[in-house]
């Protein structure tokens, strides 16, 4: 049974999973309006939040360069949460590329690799 703290952090963790591809479609910086967020993970008091984005096809350098332009638009999409929901406070938002999408990823296209080399 989930306590109360657990279901509030959860159903903020929904909400950001929304409203931050809407803030980052917002931005005047377009390569930020196609990054596709995976998973949003709120710390226990809701204080940071740690934005998940798919890795998809992108080199080490351009994840860098997003990375800096994020951690620069943070402020902005951290106040349009606050505005759109009327909280107190938003999470601290700190975005990265999602390591385990793309784990998953390789694992898959081992299993496809193995089923091929068996057939």
């Amino acid at each position: 049974m989930s306590s109360e703290a657990e279901i509030k952090v959860k159903r903020t963790e929904s909400i950001l999973l929304e409203l931050i591809p809407e803030a980052l479609g917002q931005l005047n910086d377009n390569r930020l309006h196609d990054l596709d967020i995976v998973e949003v993970k709120c710390s226990r008091g809701r204080s940071d939040a740690k934005v998940y984005i798919d890795p998809a096809s992108f080199s080490e350098s351009d994840k860098n360069i997003y990375l800096r332009q994020l951690k620069k638009a943070s402020p902005i999409v951290e106040n349009f949460c606050l505005k759109d929901q009327g909280w107190y406070r938003c999470p601290k938002l700190t975005f990265e590329f999602d390591k385990q999408f793309a784990r998953s990823q390789n694992i898959e296209e081992l299993f496809k690799k193995i089923k091929k080399d068996e057939e």
